[in-house]
């Protein structure tokens, strides 16, 4: 095995990396709704990436709302985030997203924005509805019961990983692609990535200006190819936590100059191409089963994942539980359509206190 290494290395520096891999970072055909909640018929949630923000509501709640406490990254979830002087009632409610179809893939996601009319440049950012967790192990059954276990191995695959926003081990970027459906519209796209040390990276893409799919790459001009040519750089093995690389979204954005109003899109997923950052050897020794370093460092990065996490989710689900309900005057028999219905009643009430007060 020592042999073995020694020659994959020496392979590297005269051939180049080797070692770099190419993944799909997410997956947006994965992210359709499939589980119920409740029994409505309605198909609010992903199963696999759902969480469960219960814990983090406080005591004041009955089962039937805690059950009732959870979101995805199920596409009619994620967000659409307008530049600030955009922000108008009509373009917030106007700016979305939603699972579209595809007769190539099926299933995608599509995003309505509603830019200002006006001659000024903004932007809009599609987002998830929560920072993509890296170190979720808890698993998820058929109706959407989330089951926490002790975060154990850490070498067992977390469930946001394999197309679901997350990447593990991730060392230098050297490209990134995007499938992304334009239709002629003149604005552009970015992809923002995530690293483990929380610092968010956007990558320009390019223009919407061309009619059906396309990918659309970025490349990284910083990214050294032969190995020979690199920096060399001493890195502890141990103990060190995994880098890794997460989805934060898509910037889309429209110049003043150009036509304003209502835009769509659809992205189909992303991927990267990155060197690894760390690559598997027989050791004589398993430190972490000696010592649990990296296992206690990232149950406590997890929790304060999940504590963030929790507290926007449970003020959405109370502004939810507040909305006014949206077929109150149709259930009253007061409808615009049938105007009198609503009128015929108020002069009875109104005659009243004047017919008691005669002799």
């Amino acid at each position: 095995m020592k042999r073995l290494f020694v020659f994959v290395a020496f392979a590297t520096a005269v051939f180049g990396t080797l070692f770099a891999d190419e993944n799909v970072l997410i997956d947006f055909s994965k992210l359709v709704p499939d589980i119920l909640l409740d029994q409505t018929g309605v198909l609010p949630q992903n199963r696999q990436t759902t969480m469960d923000f219960s814990n983090t509501a406080g005591t004041n709640y009955t089962d039937a709302q805690r059950a009732l406490m959870k979101t995805s990254l199920a596409i009619p979830n994620w967000l659409v985030e307008l530049a600030p002087s955009s922000k108008t009632i009509e373009n917030n409610v106007s700016s979305y997203t939603r699972v579209s179809t595809s007769k190539q893939f099926e299933n995608v996601m599509g995003a309505r924005i509603h830019f200002p009319v006006a001659s000024y440049n903004s932007w809009a950012l599609i987002k998830p509805p929560f920072d993509v967790p890296a170190y979720e192990f808890s698993e998820v059954d058929e109706q959407g019961a989330v089951t926490k276990n002790d975060g154990a191995a850490l070498s067992t695959q977390s469930r946001f990983e394999d197309g679901y926003g997350v990447l593990k081990n991730v060392g230098a970027i050297k490209s990134l692609a995007a499938r992304v459906y334009g239709i002629e519209a003149p604005h552009s796209v970015s992809a923002i990535l995530v690293d483990s040390n929380g610092k968010s990276q956007t990558v320009f893409l390019g223009y919407l200006d061309y009619d059906g799919w396309a990918t659309l790459t970025w490349d990284n001009p910083q990214y050294v190819n032969e190995v020979r040519s690199r920096s060399r750089r001493i890195y502890q093995l141990y103990p060190s936590h995994a880098s890794y690389v997460r989805f934060g979204g898509f910037l889309v954005q429209r110049d003043g100059g150009k036509e304003g109003g209502d835009f769509v899109v659809y992205f189909k997923d992303v991927s990267i191409v990155y060197d690894k950052a760390q690559i598997e050897t027989e050791k004589d020794i398993d430190d972490e089963s000696e010592w649990n370093i990296i296992k206690e460092r990232e149950a406590e990065r997890q929790r304060l994942e999940f504590t963030n996490f929790g507290r926007d989710q449970v003020w959405r689900y109370l502004e939810t539980e507040k909305k006014a309900p949206e077929t109150y005057f149709s259930d009253l028999g007061r409808n615009t359509a049938d105007g009198n219905a609503g009128q015929a009643q108020q002069p009875a009430q109104a005659q009243q206190p004047a017919q008691a007060q005669q002799p």
